[in-house]
């Protein structure tokens, strides 16, 4: 039997899961299928969402209208606001999940979008039109599913390959089958291919730990959440996690065990991580430390299973189990399963566009790990991004050709594009077009170069209205959004014309050990000093109390938000003026103008680069590396700049 779908999503982890309700959400008729839909947004490895640079990103998926963000905040059972010692340019959200609720969750949030489908198979092939666009895929079961877009999210299940110390079991996730056809038929076509290497680490059974010999690391009960649309109390209860060390007893047995280790026998050949890297990896990388600190997280509300942050091993079992019993907590150690490495296939992201939909076959999008990167939150935020474009293709007056807007790399009425002074999620996709990977791809803040305009409390002033304008971000966000930003703008509008007098604050001032007024400043020049917040100030000051009382809801949130964008406004408008020089470059287009081979000037690296990634503008190829500002000079001239 055949049917027909606007959109159809492959895989339904964090990618497919943001991907199918956005395209569904939009208006397309999408359907998303999945091996086992007991497993939707399985979260593989470590219950938990953000961190540093990726809460950045669910922030900016929750302020385009995606779920993660909804789904963490109603599944927390821990909350943290990472590097607060830092500006707020470095704040990063991060919660500990109940594993369980968040797949319910998800469920849920799916079966309630009206044009969203899902289907419970396994994709064998894609139905490919001339070997240049996709119109559906068949499945093991024999059906044929038809649709304009097709967005493979497909996680680490292409050939994938499980490994326990010298025992090797073919499987996408523990206990479940790996998927086999797709990759051998994109190769076909002509795709790039590659193999990457993750891990996870033991699952722990809580009672048999000691946690009086541990450090209880506890979370927060401010009013910080994913969300812009939650302003309730957390429905779970919250958990601490819980620190500890390993010690050289744990890494002479592990030690013992590197001859039978996949990553040093040379059973494992393929990339793996360099910033979640395996124990072994430690000990081997770090010789000289002497102990590595772990992190014991709590896998739900009603359970006994801890995941074992920074323990991640493909050593045998017995090595495992050995090296943990040598941790003084671990003694009478229990565990659930052991940790296992996993090899995959993935596909240079060099060959899609920035839109995510591959350079090769019209109508095809990649998002998330197959694309070569890391984490969920990377992967939902593809997901979400190729979920809108695979919709605005499906309905684009030409779905053979999509139209491009001239006047820069932001959305014509066929493609949703971000840049990279207006979201993490634009820095993300950029890189992995333009640099392609070498390792799994993990997003920090050290990648964005206009950090002071990505942080994580102005994401939704960033990117819900175009959100809203494509359709996807509702009525009411919107109204949220702009409610938002007049109280912000009330409270810096007062703060700059508000005078305030010496006998009013100096006291105070002198208390805190900050100069005291000589003469009367505006509110402003005190705000702007690191002793004094808001908060502190309106204590004193009964009027701007007073100003502060009339904000209606979410007073924390919008609060917090004036006083950033004041005391940085200097940083944030400095850096504004460097990204709109560089923004030039991105209206200036050059995809199809040049023979990068035949023109003498450049390098020959620069001529091989070029034309491998073909880039869409000037300023994606002053990104390549290898490309130096003279082979851009020399494009330059050429183009008459």
């Amino acid at each position: 039997m055949t049917f027909n779908y606007d959109v159809i999503i492959v895989g339904a982890g964090h990618a497919g899961c943001d991907a199918a309700a956005a395209a569904a959400r939009l208006g397309s008729k999408t359907l998303l299928i999945t091996m086992d839909m007991n497993k939707i947004a399985q979260m593989s490895c470590n219950p938990a969402v953000g961190g540093i640079a990726k809460g950045q990103i669910v922030r900016e998926i929750d302020a385009l209208g995606g779920q993660m963000g909804i789904v963490t905040d109603l599944t927390a059972i821990q909350f943290r606001m990472l590097n607060r010692s830092k500006g707020p340019a470095m704040w990063s959200p991060r919660a500990q999940s109940d594993r369980a609720k968040f797949t319910e969750t998800w469920r849920e949030t799916l079966d309630s979008i009206p044009n969203l489908f899902i289907w419970q198979d396994t994709v064998t092939e894609l139905v490919i039109k001339n070997k240049s666009r996709v119109e559906g895929i068949k499945t093991s079961l024999g059906a044929i599913f038809l649709a304009r877009s097709v967005v493979l999210t497909v996680g680490t299940f292409l050939n994938g390959l499980m490994h326990v110390g010298k025992a090797q079991i073919s499987g996408g996730r523990m206990a479940e089958p790996a998927s086999f056809g797709l990759t051998e038929q994109l190769q076909s076509l002509g795709f790039e291919v590659d193999r990457m290497k993750t891990g996870t680490p033991v699952r722990i059974d809580g009672r048999s730990v000691d946690f009086s010999l541990t450090g209880e690391q506890v979370g927060e009960a401010d009013f910080h959440k994913f969300s812009y649309l939650d302003f309730t109390p957390r429905p779970l209860k919250q958990l601490s996690c819980w620190t500890l060390y390993t010690n050289e007893a744990c890494h002479d047995v592990l030690q013992k065990g590197l001859k039978d280790s996949p990553l040093y026998n040379g059973q494992i050949m393929s990339i793996g991580p360099r910033y979640c890297p395996s124990i072994e990896t430690k000990i081997v990388t770090f010789a000289d430390k002497l102990q590595h600190q772990l992190f014991l997280e709590p896998e739900g509300e009603n359970t006994q299973e801890y995941y074992l942050n920074g323990f991640s091993s493909s050593l045998p079992l017995s090595i495992q189990l050995e090296a943990l019993q040598k941790i003084p907590a671990f003694k009478n150690i229990h565990i659930y399963r052991p940790g296992y490495a996993i090899e995959y296939d993935f596909f240079p992201p060099t060959q899609l566009n920035h839109t995510l939909e591959t350079k090769r076959i019209a109508n095809l999008f990649f998002a998330g790990q197959i694309n070569g990167t890391t984490g969920y939150e990377e992967a939902a935020a593809q997901g979400l991004m190729a979920g809108i474009n695979a919709h605005l293709k499906a309905h684009s007056f030409d779905s053979d050709k999509t139209p491009r807007d001239e006047s820069g790399s932001s959305n014509s009425d066929s493609e949703f594009v971000l840049k990279r002074d207006e979201a993490y999620i634009g820095v993300l996709i950029d890189d992995l077009v333009t640099k392609g990977v070498d390792e799994p791809y993990r997003m920090f803040t050290s990648r964005a170069e206009y950090r002071i305009l990505l942080r994580q409390d102005d994401a939704d002033r960033r990117l819900t209205a175009k959100s809203h304008d494509l359709g996807l971000a509702d009525a009411s966000r919107y109204a949220l959004l702009k409610e938002k930003e007049v109280q912000v703008d009330s409270i810096i509008a007062f703060a700059k014309n508000y005078a305030v007098k010496p006998e009013q604050m100096n006291a105070f001032l002198e208390s805190i050990g900050t100069t005291p007024l000589k003469h009367g400043v505006k509110l402003q020049d005190l705000i702007l000093r690191p002793q004094l917040t808001i908060e502190k100030l309106a204590e004193f000051l009964p009027e701007f109390q007073q100003q502060l009382d009339k904000i209606p809801n979410r007073k924390e949130e919008i609060t917090e938000a004036a006083e950033i964008l004041m005391k940085y406004e200097g940083y944030i408008a400095r850096e504004k003026i460097i990204a709109e020089k560089i923004n030039r470059l991105e209206n200036v287009k050059i995809r199809g103008r040049f023979d990068y081979s035949t023109i003498q000037s450049l390098s020959t690296e620069a001529k091989q680069k070029l034309t491998k990634i073909d880039p869409e503008t000037i300023a994606q190829a002053s990104r390549i590396p290898g490309i130096s500002p003279n082979d851009i000079n020399v494009l330059l001239v050429l183009l008459g700049r």
